[in-house]
């Protein structure tokens, strides 16, 4: 009996072994089809880039500090003609006051390659103090190529990367699925808009981040570590998802067979990519001192304009800078965020997950938006983009999420004159959502039924008739904000509906999706 209890095992071990590695397999050969649909897709998302780019930009025509194209093209201009150790520090050629770089290194170095690209072809664009407010037809061609170059060299490898990795150890995936996918993720309106329409590089940024996440899941932790660093030193914004990373490498990090081994290098990597980048401003300390002011402007206040935050939100009813200190205002706002952070923390460290990760990274990113200080309209990018990463998984909450936040922005991108792109990529959006290639979702997870019906047909009934309000009816003269403020109170609460949900379905993800059982062999 027991010869043939011994002699069984491998049987049932190797029929298991088998099974995985044909769904392996379906998914490698998934992954790998013919090209031709992928490459429209890819061609296609370039050219709705392009297409953006053709409409104004922030700050276009508008003196005498224009917008935040003015700003890239200023630091192009300051990186380009000034040392380095004179990027963050005000100087008669360098006034701190006129669009001061107010990001880390990595976003210095960034402008620095652009402006030697920009000199080449149209050296005024980048002349020192004599460039600003510089507009011409070429400058601006030129601009926004860097922008869309940043987007194919980072964003469109990191979101293949991402497919990938996260799809290439799961069974029964079908091409259609990974190419909607991959389609939501390359056309991700508010990232689109704000990069190709409103002009920043958040791109780079969260190009970097998808490419750590994708890294990380194909067990490359060192590289995801150099990746998110990368990251963090080109937005500081990107210490969003940090306690994401944080919990899901340490709750790696204690299965593993030697913990201490894998921190430390882990910690290694993260210390080495810092110096690296902060090299020229590391001695004397001074230089690193100007830099960090430079990142934590906190005399601008707890909140700007009508960010549908809870400070900007509860503002209405209690005047946080008024009644309170700045100081103590720092430690309320940093005491919420990590108070409401803090259970997707744990639930990483207890249970490692790709999927957890990813809702973690959603948790993460959300709770600083609604609670960390200083939370400008674009930020909500950020919680976005995990969304988008989640939309196959939850294609509902990612829809109903880009509803709000694209919404959420809709006055910026109003003042932006970007409003023909704001319907257009919306539109857009919802066609490639309710695309009849996609698979129909048989889980109950992209539908619902009943009473939620029909309050999420109000809520969207709402949106469109503030939509409707903010174009054609002028506010009062006593509440000239009258507008901004209902919309921002209605995708605050819909932000905070959606942090419930998430951190609820995090709790409960299915056991089949832990770390532990997929990786047994540590």
């Amino acid at each position: 009996m027991e010869k043939r209890r011994k002699s069984t095992a491998p049987s049932s071990s190797s029929s298991s072994k088998k099974r995985d590695g044909e769904d392996n397999a379906h998914s490698h050969d998934t992954l790998h089809q013919p090209t031709s649909p992928l490459l429209c897709v890819i061609v296609f998302a370039v050219l709705i880039r392009y297409l953006v780019s053709l409409h104004p930009y922030s700050g276009a025509a508008d003196p005498p500090k224009y917008g935040d194209y003015e700003a890239q093209r200023h630091w192009m201009e300051i990186t380009l003609n000034l040392p380095a150790k004179d990027w963050y520090r005000n100087s008669t050629s360098n006034d701190l006051t006129y669009w001061g770089l107010d990001y880390p290194p990595l976003t210095a170095y960034q402008s620095y390659v652009h402006a030697r690209f920009l000199e080449f072809f149209d050296p005024e664009s980048v002349a020192l103090v004599t460039s600003r407010g510089h507009e011409s037809p070429l400058g601006k061609f030129l601009m926004r190529l860097t922008v869309l170059s940043s987007d194919l060299v980072i964003f469109f490898p990191a979101a293949l990367w991402f497919v990938f990795a996260y799809y290439g150890g799961r069974s029964r995936i079908g091409r259609e699925e990974l190419l909607w996918h991959l389609s939501l993720v390359l056309l991700n309106p508010g990232l689109i808009l704000i990069d190709h329409g409103h002009f920043q590089y958040n791109c780079i940024s969260l190009g970097l981040t998808v490419a750590a996440v994708a890294a990380i899941f194909v067990e490359k932790d060192l590289v995801g570590s150099f990746l998110f660093c990368l990251a963090l030193n080109h937005k500081q914004m990107s210490a969003y998802y940090a306690p994401a990373f944080f919990s899901y490498l340490l709750g790696k990090c204690f299965k593993h067979q030697n913990p201490i081994l894998k921190v430390t290098k882990l910690g290694l990597v993260v210390l080495g990519t810092f110096l690296l980048i902060w090299w020229p401003y590391v001695y004397p300390l001074k230089g690193a001192m100007e830099v960090l002011r430079r990142l934590a402007p906190f005399e601008r206040g707890i909140y700007e304009d009508y960010v549908a935050n809870f400070w900007c939100t509860t503002s209405i009813l209690i005047k946080w800078k008024r009644l309170y200190s700045m100081q103590f205002l720092k430690l309320l706002s940093f005491s919420m965020t990590l108070l409401s952070v803090l259970p997707s923390m744990v639930q990483q460290i207890r249970s490692p997950s790709r999927q957890g990760f990813l809702f973690a990274m959603l948790n993460s990113s959300l709770s600083f938006y609604l609670f960390s200080f200083q939370v400008h309209e674009k930020t909500i990018l950020l919680p976005l983009l995990p969304g988008s990463l989640l939309a196959l998984d939850e294609p509902l909450m990612f829809q109903w999420f880009m509803n709000y936040a694209l919404f959420s922005m809709f006055p910026l991108l109003r003042r932006d004159q970007l409003l023909i792109p704001y319907v257009a990529l919306y539109v857009l959006f919802v066609l490639l959502y309710y695309c009849p290639f996609r698979k129909q979702d048989t889980s109950g997870r992209g539908s619902v039924n009943g009473w939620k019906t029909s309050v999420m047909a109000l809520f969207l009934l709402c949106s469109l008739l503030l939509h409707l309000i903010y174009l054609t009816l002028k506010p009062p003269e006593k509440y000239p904000f009258l507008f901004e403020a209902m919309i921002m109170l209605l995708c605050f609460s819909q932000f905070v509906f959606l942090a419930i949900y998430s951190n609820v379905k995090q709790w409960t993800l299915p056991s089949r999706f832990t770390w532990i059982e997929k990786k047994k062999v540590l």
